[in-house]
């Protein structure tokens, strides 16, 4: 692998990273059409964030099986069927006629999305050599985090002009034309595994073990109390978990090598991107809230507020790459959470008082924390462990990565619930007084600025285990 490489690597990882951003900015980009789809239904914020919990939860659930899929059938099989699903599944959200079918297409649209996500790392693996292997994942971990912050902007602009169901229609000429472009460029050849076996039982106590996770907090989000229902949720997730860890343990061939948990240097940089990415999914569910019930924003300006994240880690994401290529300073990532932090902690109390200009300088400072961040996390995760898990260490950071995004839409819409009640507030969001609205998403900040300094310190303790070992480095 890689030994060879194409000499149309560079063509391959284009196809590639374009399945990828599209897969991610629409797990992203339906946050800003939130407060127009809340009032087109009629419902209420707790019931249309499963629109994006609902999307990310079956991406979750589905990456590793549709990875240990692709050794039965092949990446590029796998990956186009994954490109034609998502883009079919985003015509039908684009016309579905209530909520409920809404989120049932959301679903489909997933399961495409997972199976181009999960096969994203290993087709670059394959076409790059090891010497540019690193530079390549740079560009995959650049492309997820634009991706997932710069989603707002779109959509902002589609809502405002074409309204909310042309952040679906919008994926049917992309997906058309990178779907033309797969099928000409990836490669097309497949070697099966001698014994292919497939974890099924670990794929459905796995799906259990999350979909138990995240209905329970899609229904502390509904009832914001702990009642029999999220109870049994949470019975099902413990359950599942469990479960799941005991078929692992007993298989031959299991769907997750639970040797690879063990790996401190490879699960310190995972946890603190799944952290990173909670934090930064609980900004985006109730950012365009406070933007337009508190500030009085449209949703082209919202999303031309939340432009400034990623434009300030285009600038510096290469930088950082540089810096990380020629220096390996085991303490960069976590220089770049500690940075990211302040940022959250000067947004909380930009919203707190109400000041714009303040909230887009601590987004600043957040895209160019998050840029010093995601270089040297990635390169650290896959560095940390040996060649013949490369496979099933991608496929773990991928769904490491899309679980702290659908954790960070449930328990940023749980907190901002728990706090207008707590305020005084009972009903619709977008009925609440703006200046309660105002108070509790600063506090929703202040949450987050506290998830990036664990992350921050879970990225220290892996720099200060590097700088003691360097035979590990």
């Amino acid at each position: 692998m890689g030994i060879l490489s194409p000499p149309n690597r560079y063509l391959i990882l284009a196809v590639v990273l374009a399945g990828v951003f599209m897969a991610v900015l629409d797990g992203v980009v339906v946050s800003i059409a939130l407060p127009t789809i809340t009032a087109r239904f009629g419902v209420d914020l707790d019931t249309t964030q499963w629109v994006i919990t609902a999307y990310l939860l079956t991406m979750t659930v589905l990456l590793l099986p549709a990875g240990r899929l692709s050794e039965f059938i092949g990446r590029t099989p796998l990956f186009v069927s994954g490109l034609v699903l998502f883009t079919l599944a985003s015509g039908a959200c684009g016309i579905a006629p209530s909520l409920p079918v809404l989120v049932a297409a959301r679903m489909v649209q997933a399961t495409g999305g997972a199976m181009v996500f999960s096969l994203s790392n290993a087709l670059i693996f394959d076409a790059f050599p090891f010497s540019e292997r690193a530079r390549a994942l740079g560009y995959l971990g650049s492309t997820v985090a634009i991706a997932s912050i710069a989603a707002p902007v779109l959509g902002g602009l589609l809502v405002e002009t074409c309204g909310w169901e042309s952040i679906f229609f919008v994926n049917l000429p992309i997906g058309i034309v990178v779907t033309a472009a797969a099928l000409r460029i990836l490669p097309r050849g497949h070697i099966r595994p001698d014994r292919p076996s497939f974890d099924l039982p670990g794929a459905i106590t796995l799906g259990i073990a999350l979909s138990g996770l995240m209905l329970c907090l899609g229904h502390l989000a509904d009832s914001v109390a702990i009642d029999l229902a999220s109870l049994l949720y949470a019975l099902v997730a413990v359950a599942g978990t469990v479960t799941f860890v005991h078929v692992e343990l007993h298989q031959a061939d299991p769907l997750i090598d639970l040797a690879l948990l063990h790996e401190p240097l490879y699960m310190l940089p995972v946890l603190a991107m799944l952290l990173f990415f909670v934090a930064s999914f609980m900004l985006n569910l109730v950012g365009p809230f406070y933007f337009e019930l508190v500030m009085g924003l449209s949703p082209g300006t919202v999303g031309l507020v939340f432009m400034v994240l990623p434009g300030v880690m285009a600038v510096t994401a290469p930088i950082s790459g540089w810096l990380y290529d020629r220096s390996h300073y085991p303490y960069l990532a976590a220089l770049g959470m500690a940075i990211v932090a302040g940022g959250y902690i000067m947004a909380g109390i930009a919203a707190i008082d109400g000041l714009l200009l303040p909230i887009l300088g601590a987004f600043a400072v957040m895209g160019f924390g998050s840029a010093i961040f995601q270089a040297p996390n990635n390169t650290d995760q896959m560095n940390s462990v040996p060649a013949r898990r490369l496979g099933i260490a991608s496929a773990v950071t991928a769904a490491g990565r899309n679980l702290g995004m659908s954790l960070g839409v449930s328990i940023g819409s749980i907190l901002l619930n728990t706090l207008l009640l707590a305020g005084g507030h009972v009903g619709p969001v977008l009925e609440a007084d703006p200046t309660l609205v105002g108070e509790a998403i600063g506090v929703v900040f202040f949450v987050g600025a506290g998830l990036v300094t664990l992350s921050a310190l879970l990225s220290a303790l892996r720099g200060w285990r590097v700088a003691a070992a360097p035979a590990h480095r």
